[in-house]
């Protein structure tokens, strides 16, 4: 019949029929959609080096390595704006910061109902769609273009009995913010459906100040938890950080011990809920024809620098897991090595639902990278803080990153910018701004800057 559809031959009874109920028709002939359900798990404040894939010494992440495992891990991967709500948008859009305006952790309800994503897109493109957790651009839960179903809260949110906004209803939810997200995680994925589906989790772990579900307050209680090197950075050539500040902003407060295990141990509820979602899709047969992705939308100091939280441009804060699997295009154990950003996101997953793209997202798709077919990819990138005035102890700059330099442009105040050679002091402890040998690759790194900052519009 397909083939008699294609040729323009069918007998004459069924283009009578055809005529009479060409819709009936339609879905008896029409190829079923064969496009890969999309599955976007976000994170808040892990940073890339926390998982057992990527090599920490005492966490345990089985069901996140598993994607590991079974698909691709990019190793240099970065946020290009370092902060929730400006890495969340560009997840999204596929845009810097200074292009979709969600900029800091304001109040940016208005601009974000206002975004052109990647699930608007899919949407349009016929696929179902739905957001599952924390939007936090700006303290409005209410529902985003875009989504077909949406499970949301207002701002931060809260760890335990949250209040979710379901599709416009909002009301208490009794347990666990991270469960009860895995378990609206699980009911979409198990809806029947005749249509491919995006779905993006957005967890509100493992966010300070962290409390851990009961069943996980004793874990790793007797781990030793080991400091990097530049943890004891006296802070000579960076006189950002050692500015003189009213208040308790003059001081740096790097977390304790014990901070660190618990956000570890909220990181574990995520990885037992990622494990529900793999039997979900093994049961409902879509396993294979899912892409799953996993990442987060900022790192976090563990005390380098003297710092904890996030904003700084060091690696610790910029740089971000991101892990896929889908058989169909990725190999088990691939790991590229590539520079990937949060902005890439969107164009690989327009790429793969087949939707119709849109000229402002300015990242890269992931899949010629997957693919092995990536020519003239990307040796340096660009990345961007926007102040806010609640921690002025960072302010705003620019930051450019090749495979050797990182050069860092305080925007707002003079004489404090920062250049690192990253091969011989990955720690970034040493600026050498100062320094005459340095000054044909500062040069360089400044034209470089104002390249990548036109392409970005």
């Amino acid at each position: 019949m397909l083939a008699a559809l294609a040729a323009g031959t069918l007998p004459e009874a069924v283009a009578a029929s055809a005529a009479q109920n060409p819709r009936a028709v339609a879905a008896r002939t029409a190829a079923p959609d064969t496009r890969p359900n999309t599955l976007v798990i976000l994170m808040e404040d892990l940073r890339w080096d926390a998982l057992g894939c990527t090599g920490h010494p005492f966490v345990k992440t089985p069901n996140i390595d598993r994607i590991a495992r079974e698909g691709a891990r990019f190793e240099n991967v970065f946020a290009t704006t370092p902060l929730g709500s400006p890495s969340r948008a560009s997840f999204l859009t596929g845009q810097w910061a200074h292009q979709h305006e969600i900029r800091n952790n304001g109040e940016n309800g208005p601009t974000s109902m206002r975004l052109k994503t990647y699930p608007l897109l899919q949407q349009q493109a016929g696929y179902e769609t739905a957001f599952i957790g924390k939007w936090h651009m700006g303290s409005d839960d209410s529902p985003r273009p875009g989504f077909d179903r949406w499970v949301s809260f207002r701002g931060q949110g809260q760890y335990v009995n949250p209040v979710l906004n379901i599709d416009g209803r909002s009301g208490p939810q009794a347990g666990y913010v991270t469960d009860v997200l895995n378990a609206q995680a699980v009911e979409f994925v198990r809806k029947r459906r005749g249509k491919p589906f995006s779905l993006t989790l957005s967890h509100k772990a493992v966010q300070g100040p962290f409390i851990a579900p009961e069943r996980h307050r004793t874990l790793f209680a007797s781990e030793v938890v080991r400091r990097a090197a530049s943890a004891a950075d006296p802070l000579e050539g960076k006189p950002a950080l050692r500015r003189t500040l009213p208040g308790t902003a003059q001081a740096l407060r790097p977390p304790t011990d014990e901070s660190i295990r618990q956000q570890l141990q909220c990181l574990t509820s995520v990885d037992e809920g990622l494990g529900r979602i793999f039997a979900a899709l093994e049961e409902t047969r879509q396993i294979d024809n899912t892409l799953i992705v996993f990442a987060s939308g900022n790192g976090c100091f563990w005390g380098e620098h003297g710092l904890s939280d996030k904003r700084a441009a060091y690696e610790e804060s910029i740089r971000i897991p991101l892990l896929m699997r889908y058989p169909k295009l990725i190999r088990p154990g691939t790991r590229l090595r590539n520079y990937v950003l949060n902005t890439d996101l969107a164009s690989t997953m327009v790429e793969i639902s087949r939707s119709n793209p849109v000229p402002e997202m300015k990242g890269r798709s992931l899949v010629p990278l997957l693919e092995g077919r990536a020519r003239d990819w990307r040796r340096s990138f660009l990345c961007e803080y926007f102040e806010e005035p609640a921690f002025p102890r960072i302010p705003s700059w620019q930051a450019i990153r090749t495979e050797r330099w990182k050069y860092i442009r305080y925007t707002n105040i003079d004489g404090m910018d920062e250049i690192y050679d990253l091969a011989s002091d990955p720690g970034e402890v040493r600026n050498l701004i100062n320094d005459s040998a340095t000054q044909s690759a500062l040069d360089d790194c400044r034209e470089d800057m104002a390249r990548l900052w036109r392409e970005t519009f």
